[in-house]
């Protein structure tokens, strides 16, 4: 998975990082529960059930993670002038959709 370097200061709220580190490990207790479903042979219909509860809720983080970021580090760099962040969060946005 590539990654790529901000160059630019963080502004994260301490609550909201606790909250999407906890809907982060909802996730992965979603995909810990399909991983025994498949190791159990569940019927595949319950398993795509679950798989599109546990994408929801992934698209659900990624949405919270951008509004925060847009809130608070974008509206900081639109502040400091700096368009490569705000480029860099856009091309992110785009691979996320």
């Amino acid at each position: 998975m590539e990654h790529t370097q901000h160059h630019h200061a963080h502004h994260h709220s301490p609550e909201e990082k606790k909250r999407q580190l906890a809907r982060l490990s909802r996730v992965i207790g979603h995909l810990q529960h399909v991983k025994g479903m498949i190791e159990e042979d569940a019927d595949c219909a319950d398993v795509l059930v679950q798989l599109s509860a546990t994408r929801s809720a992934l698209t659900g983080l990624g949405k919270e993670i951008i509004s925060e970021h847009i809130t608070h580090c974008i509206s900081h760099a639109i502040e400091d002038g700096n368009e490569d962040a705000i480029q860099e969060f856009q091309k992110a946005i785009e691979k996320f959709f």
